[in-house]
């Protein structure tokens, strides 16, 4: 099984139609399995999209699609070949609903969509949320979580956004679970959020991997890490359970994929 994480940056990039053909192109290439996205954005007052046009579209609330949701215009791209899912978190840009979106090559039989922030105010981006879909492959009935979290000093801190993550999914844990996205925690700090997720009990795929590169997802200042002079991993796919990892790659850099985003991805390749 392969899947991939990317922090999209929908909409803030040049020629951004271009990209999202690239990415369809290159998941088409690679072949994911599920595919997590972060900061999958729609203009706010954008034309809505007729719920007969959702193609495999599983709603976890009352959600609107607007024409140019990032996760619709990619799965039209990718000619629907994938079951999907969007939430919006808060306001992105000033102007975005900016949320999470999965694609799954699986059905999805069932969604998870919940706030792991104590603020919850919709025009506040520390407001947080995970969302999980539940796919079976392999005869195994399977939970990807997709999160984009706050940094580890954060006024709304990474701590208590991990906490409010174990409670939610402690019911799901039963079998084989992975979380991947964005977690703005460097795996290179000790003591702060990488070390804090692994205590829990998480694996790291990248550490995990037979086979892996320089893991690095951010190479530049970004919002976030304004005063960022260094490769930063920041990106990461984790799993419940131990699992047998072939590869880990950076993805979307120019050598893996077409630059797509002011981040990379990271995909992992794996046997349950």
């Amino acid at each position: 099984m392969k899947i991939m994480t990317l922090n999209t940056h929908a909409w803030q990039e040049e020629h951004q139609m271009d990209k999202i053909k690239q990415l369809a192109d290159f998941i088409n290439e690679q072949d994911f399995h599920v595919i997590a996205l972060q900061e999958v954005n729609q203009s706010m007052a954008g034309d809505l999209v007729p719920e007969s046009e959702l193609s495999h579209y599983y709603s976890s609330e009352e959600v609107v699609i607007r024409h140019d949701n990032y996760a619709y215009l990619l799965q039209k791209e990718l000619n629907q070949a994938y079951y999907w899912t969007w939430v919006p978190v808060h306001v992105g840009f000033a102007k975005y609903d900016e949320g999470l979106a999965i694609l799954s090559k699986t059905p999805i039989t069932d969604v998870i969509s919940e706030y792991v922030s104590q603020i919850r105010d919709y025009d506040n981006y520390r407001t947080r949320k995970i969302l999980g879909i539940q796919t079976s492959t392999e005869g195994k009935d399977i939970w990807f979580v997709n999160g984009h979290y706050g940094w580890w000093n954060d006024e709304e801190p990474f701590r208590g956004q991990w906490d409010q993550t174990e409670r939610i999914l402690t019911v799901h844990k039963q079998g084989p679970m992975f979380i991947m996205g964005d977690f703005n925690n460097v795996a290179e700090i000790r003591d702060e959020g990488y070390d804090y997720v692994i205590s829990k009990g998480w694996h790291d795929l990248y550490v995990s991997a037979e086979v892996r590169d320089e893991g690095a997802t951010v190479v530049k200042a970004i919002a976030g890490w304004e005063n960022n002079k260094k490769p930063l991993r920041i990106d990461y796919i984790f799993s419940s359970k131990p699992v047998q990892v072939t590869s880990s790659t950076v993805m979307m850099n120019g050598v893996n994929g077409a630059v797509v985003s002011d981040h990379f991805g990271v995909a992992a390749e794996f046997h349950l």
